[in-house]
C-alpha cells in the first residue's frame, strides 16, 4: 500500500531523534520529547484549496521541521507517518 496525499497535505517521516553525550557517544532515543523534523514520503498536488491557488513548496525527499502538535499519525504496514497540511511546515533543512 501506499499514502497517496490530497490537495496540500504532506506525508512526513519522523525521524529519529539521537542524543550524542559531549564525549560523543550515541544515546538513540533517549529524547524526552519527539523531534519535529521529519522526511517527506510525499506531496499532495496543491492546486486550488479552500478558494486559494496553492503550489507546493516542498518534494520528496526534503528535509523540515513542523509544528509540534501538526497533523494526523497514520501507522500502515508498520511505519509510522504523520500527515500535515502544507502551511503546518515551518522550514526545510538544507
Amino acid at each position: 500500500m501506499k499514502l497517496v496525499p490530497l490537495g496540500d497535505r504532506v506525508v512526513l517521516k519522523q525521524l529519529i531523534a539521537e542524543e550524542t553525550t559531549k564525549s560523543g557517544i550515541v544515546l538513540p532515543g533517549q529524547t524526552k520529547e519527539k523531534p519535529q523534523q521529519a522526511e517527506v514520503i510525499a506531496v499532495g498536488p496543491g492546486g486550488i484549496v479552500d478558494g486559494k491557488d496553492v503550489v507546493m513548496q516542498v518534494s520528496v525527499g526534503d528535509k523540515v521541521i513542523y509544528s509540534k502538535y501538526a497533523g494526523t499519525e497514520v501507522e500502515l504496514e508498520d511505519e509510522e507517518y504523520i500527515v500535515v497540511k502544507q502551511n503546518d511546515i515551518l522550514a526545510v533543512i538544507k
